[in-house]
């Protein structure tokens, strides 16, 4: 496990936090992890983290997933696509890169997670996947639920803006 180090700071004083997400496929399912987070709520996601400032996108992101689900990633592609989240006034800039798992072995087994966050891991069509994702954030719903819709293989960047200091009440703008 790398040891987690507080997010840099961006000139503007935001917190910049540097994700990886992996979409691993069986069988037209696509593998999904759910998260406990600090406060008991769950959420659906597929695997991934926060890369470790030195570590290289695809590295971090093997280490993730073998965390997470106790699967080995051989090759990846991508990023299928990016995401930008920008939150001022919660003093964060999330930026994320999907990739997509072309080769992996073993048997997803759950319970290995360092951080604790990972409780559940299973394989979901995507009917299921809109299911699971429906309470999640925009940020990480929608551009998943598009890939799974229409299956690009070039780049797609989305980005959103987030407006507000509190989570229950925040105005998100996809832009």
């Amino acid at each position: 496990m790398v040891a987690t180090t507080p997010p840099p700071q961006d000139a503007t004083g935001l917190r910049r936090w540097f994700v990886a997400g992996a979409i691993i496929e069986e069988s037209g399912r696509v593998l999904m992890v759910e998260n406990v987070r600090r406060n008991g709520s769950t959420d659906w996601s597929t695997p991934g983290g926060v890369i470790e400032h030195g570590e290289e996108a695809k590295d971090g992101l093997a280490r993730e997933v073998i965390e997470e689900t106790g699967l080995i990633v051989d090759e990846f592609v991508g990023p299928l696509y990016s995401v930008e989240a920008i939150a001022p006034d919660m003093g964060w800039h999330m930026t994320v890169q999907v990739f997509r798992a072309v080769s992996w072995r073993g048997h997803v087994s759950v319970g290995d997670d360092p951080d604790g966050i990972v409780v559940n891991a299973r394989f979901l069509d995507r009917d299921d996947c809109a299911e699971h994702l429906a309470t999640n954030a925009r940020w990480v719903r929608e551009p998943i639920m598009e890939w799974l819709h229409h299956r690009w293989t070039d780049h797609r960047a989305f980005r959103y803006e987030l407006i507000g200091a509190d989570r229950a009440n925040l105005v998100v703008n996809r832009q």
